[in-house]
């Protein structure tokens, strides 16, 4: 077996309690002695701090990187501010996703964050797809300190990031620690993603712990919350067999890539994604799904129509603390995607009623201003 890596925070979990288990080649937390519910109700009630740590952090540097990074994602970058940051997507010349990531324009360059899982694969197409530009992998840590509560820690160690609205991105410094602090996350929740020097991260971590509102919280509680807030897992809700618009994606194609816009296509897979998108020409989409009763149901289950047909599966599933029910999200034919749809999912031999929905199934709480 190979050796699990590290992210800067191992010993401070083992210090704290956790249960650790392998997650994408990393050992990681996956809960605290608070458990996962507990920590999922204290990340909505007030604030959690998450080691992403295992994610991968990338600069782009070169001529016009905008530009360059646009023949390799659908997203509109040249129009992105400096200190803005944009969701994108990694497509495949067959159209689907190979991973989906974050990028700042940092003025002269970009910074991308990338799934832990994909990393390797996604640095290797950077650099077969930009070779005329520098792509330098960051040995830095990464904090996610998410909840209502959020703002109110970091106003008291960092006034100047509660000026930033959702997916803005400033560089500044908590107790004498140089920080790079985008306000987004991964929970519905208003919060703060903090990169930070991996010899720093440990020293940070304590310092934000020490603050009363926040709690350490796990992969567990982060699945369970980006699953009420309706955000996909890649491998799991969109893959290489996904196309954008079958994922409910089609906002993170910039209008600009469109057909008919300032820079149509140039991406791999854009014939086929753009078509998607002007024609709805597409066969089944990823819906939100809600359960009656408490049995949660999981990744993997068949969706059945009332006729006994299949009509699809579930990517993600669980129960959702804060929503009170059962919550999940897949894939079905484009017939039964309307929502208030009854679907049924298959359990243990039994087959549940579920209702399709909106999502996200909780309000979401960005910061928007």
């Amino acid at each position: 077996m190979n050796e699990q890596r590290q992210t800067p925070l191992h010993d401070l979990h083992l210090e704290l309690g956790a249960r650790m288990v392998p997650f994408a080649g990393y050992s990681m937390p996956v809960q605290y002695a608070l458990g996962v519910k507990k920590e999922h109700e204290h990340t909505r009630q007030a604030c959690g701090l998450f080691d992403v740590s295992h994610m991968g952090q990338v600069l782009v540097r070169g001529p016009e990187p905008a530009e360059a990074l646009e023949t390799l994602v659908p997203a509109d970058l040249v129009g992105l501010a400096e200190g803005q940051q944009r969701y994108g997507l990694f497509t495949s010349e067959e159209g689907g996703i190979l991973d989906d990531l974050m990028i700042v324009n940092g003025g002269d360059h970009l910074y991308l964050v990338v799934n832990a899982a994909c990393k390797e694969q996604d640095i290797a197409h950077l650099r077969r797809g930009l070779s005329g530009h520098e792509v330098e992998v960051l040995d830095r840590g990464l904090l996610a300190l998410q909840g209502p509560k959020a703002a109110d820690v970091m106003s008291r160690l960092c006034p100047e990031a509660c000026t930033m609205v959702f997916m803005q991105h400033g560089r500044f410094s908590i107790d004498g620690i140089e920080v790079w602090v985008s306000r987004s996350g991964y929970t519905g929740e208003d919060g703060f993603e903090i990169s930070v020097a991996a010899q720093d991260t440990e020293t940070l971590a304590r310092r934000l712990l020490t603050e009363q509102e926040v709690e350490p919280i796990g992969l567990g509680a982060r699945d369970s919350l980006r699953l009420e807030a309706g955000l996909c897992l890649y491998g799991h809700d969109i893959d290489t067999a996904t196309t954008p618009v079958e994922g409910g994606l089609i906002w993170a194609i910039g209008k600009p890539r469109r057909r008919g816009g300032e820079r149509p296509g140039g991406f791999p897979g854009a014939d086929l994604i753009l078509h998607q998108v002007a024609e709805k020409d597409h066969r089944r989409k990823r819906v939100g799904l809600l359960g009656e009763g408490r049995a949660p149901v999981r990744e993997g289950a068949e969706l059945f129509d009332d006729e006994g047909h299949v009509i699809g599966v579930v990517t993600s599933g669980g129960f959702g603390p804060a929503v009170g029910k059962p919550v999940a999200m897949g894939y079905v034919t484009i017939e039964r995607a309307e929502v208030g749809a009854t679907v049924f999912a298959e359990v243990r031999g039994k087959r549940l009623p579920m209702v399709v929905s909106k999502m996200p199934f909780v309000a979401p709480g960005y910061h928007r201003g």
